[in-house]
């Protein structure tokens, strides 16, 4: 039986130092460990009913950091998690990245902050690689092994086709 994965987007935002943007989420989650108190992760979130990727995507971009994109981004990684819990209603997820390259700006989407809060979105925050390779926090990247795949992506570029990504 195939499982039912939530489809979502994420934009690995990469500004002109090649500093990578993230989000800050915290909250509760079945599959993130106590000790945890948040998760960093690249901005995005589920692809709606009659949407296509690229389409979700500027949608959740505009909404989250008031990142307006015009051209296709290039397709680099692909994530498929089959775990209870992930999302509700769900088998698991399915999330697909792609690379945006831009000038840095100061994250303000058309959200309020009591929408960003609804979404458990806390905060924004610029990050070096080498920040996130060296980070010994107390707080997670997802994907869990991010600094790999960033790495790759910032070195070498745009893979012709999406790496796939484990947990």
């Amino acid at each position: 039986m195939t499982p039912n994965l939530r489809r979502s987007v994420r934009a690995i935002i990469v500004d002109e130092q090649e500093r990578v943007l993230l989000c800050r989420f915290v909250f509760p989650h079945p599959v993130v460990p106590r000790q945890v108190t948040a998760v960093w992760a690249a901005p995005g979130g589920g692809v709606e009913p009659g949407e296509d990727r690229l389409t979700a995507l500027r949608r959740e971009l505009r909404e989250e950091t008031g990142l307006a994109i015009t051209a296709d981004p290039p397709h680099v990684w692909h994530q498929e998690v089959v775990a209870a819990g992930h999302a509700p209603g769900y088998d698991g997820i399915m999330n697909d990245y792609f690379v945006v390259r831009t000038n840095h700006f100061e994250p303000r989407g058309e959200l309020t902050d009591d929408e960003l809060a609804a979404e458990h979105l806390a905060a924004f925050r610029w990050w070096r690689l080498s920040e996130i390779t060296e980070h010994r926090g107390p707080e997670l990247f997802s994907p869990r092994d991010l600094a790999t795949p960033l790495t790759a992506l910032l070195t070498a570029g745009a893979p012709d086709q999406p790496v796939r990504l484990g947990l």
